[in-house]
């Protein structure tokens, strides 16, 4: 049985990682040159670390990761509105760990032991057949993984009448510092203004900044950030001193709303070409991570049903589908509760967080971190 997986991101190496262990021939194609990881840090929370033991993984990015960092929400003047309680979350739920994205990239690459991955193919499209059509001619396979991104080409040629990705009304900067002393991560809100960092096991600290904007507005690099952030409480100011203007991502954020099904005959959707969503859960890469699981699992060629695909891959949509929008929908509601920008409205939503409990924001988490239940 061969799998045609198209992207090289996240998502779609741990699915090849995933349909390999399981017995499938694998073939990749991703329209990049090399394989290299866009972006700086990432969070992988106990869901996603545990996704990355059944995968074999989890040991391996372990080792590269900082493990159990504490932190929590602050004002712009450094008060504390809530303190992350690691110990509880870690005894509740297991380890979060703060890696950079190269590494699990890497990771995820070296796992695999015969895929075919095929650099710089653009695809232009995809049938429920289980034919891909591309730059370099044209490939088939028993499943084909959508593993493309918000902007996924299988999904829009297999699901013409879908949604389009939506503009949520904020934009982000990302970046990476020199090292510095950093050992909590934090993420401080403003008015419709954030900026959040952690730090790496290399030294360096993941930075990220987020801004109400209109779609598609240019930005002013470092200059901008520091006039936007540069009055906030430290160690804010020291960490954009430690960026090089060159080393700054920036991009307006968007999520896709709902679809009715992730998967068209022998077609199945994955990550964010499924059910891209909004950073500020925080689980973007982490629900890519569970779909792969899930799918190997539907897709056991050790298991009789496993072979017939079609079946298979329903069980895989009855079982991501509900869970991936419900996290999606939570993640945009905090990114909108997070973007205030009205004194009113910001005072309010501080003072609730100031005053919540830790006990109730671990249990809050246990739906989206409890994975697989």
């Amino acid at each position: 049985m061969k799998a045609v997986v198209v992207g090289g991101g996240i998502g779609g190496l741990a699915a090849a990682v995933a349909l390999e262990r399981r017995g499938w021939e694998v073939e990749i194609l991703e329209q990049a040159a090399e394989l290299t990881a866009v972006g700086a840090g990432l969070s992988l929370w106990p869901n996603a670390v545990r996704a990355l033991d059944r995968l074999g993984l989890g040991e391996v990015v372990r080792q590269r990761a900082l493990l159990g960092v504490r932190g929590g929400i602050q004002d712009t003047s450094g008060r504390w509105l809530a303190r992350t309680d690691t110990d509880e979350l870690e005894r509740r739920f297991g380890t979060a760990a703060v890696v950079h994205r190269a590494d699990l990239v890497e990771a995820l690459r070296a796992a695999l032991s015969a895929a075919s991955l095929r650099t710089g193919v653009t695809v232009h499209a995809a049938h429920p057949d289980g034919t891909v059509l591309h730059s370099a001619g044209s490939s088939s396979g028993d499943l084909v993984v959508g593993a493309d991104g918000v902007r996924s080409v299988v999904r829009q040629s297999v699901w013409p009448h879908a949604p389009a990705p939506r503009y949520v009304g904020y934009s982000a900067w990302r970046m990476l510092t020199r090292p510095m002393a950093v050992d909590e991560a934090v993420e401080t809100w403003g008015r419709g203004e954030r900026f959040g960092y952690a730090p790496l096991s290399d030294g360096r600290v993941y930075c990220f900044a987020v801004a109400n904007a209109r779609e598609g507005a240019a930005h002013g690099g470092l200059a901008e950030l520091r006039r936007r952030f540069g009055g906030w409480h430290e160690p804010i100011p020291a960490l954009l001193d430690a960026v090089d203007d060159s080393d700054l991502l920036y991009h307006d954020i968007y999520d896709l709303p709902p679809l009715s099904s992730y998967v068209s005959g022998r077609v199945v959707l994955l990550g964010d070409a499924a059910h891209a969503m909004t950073p500020d859960l925080g689980q973007g890469a982490c629900q890519a991570l569970e779909d792969a699981v899930v799918l190997g699992d539907c897709l056991d060629l050790e298991r009789p049903a496993a072979g017939d695909v079609e079946h298979a891959m329903v069980a895989y949509d009855e079982a991501r589908r509900p869970r991936a929008q419900t996290i999606a929908r939570r993640s945009r509601q905090v990114g909108a509760v997070a973007q205030w920008s009205a004194r009113p409205a910001v005072l309010l939503r501080n003072t609730a967080l100031r005053l919540l409990p830790r006990s109730v924001f671990a249990r809050s988490q246990a739906p989206v971190l409890s994975w697989p239940g």
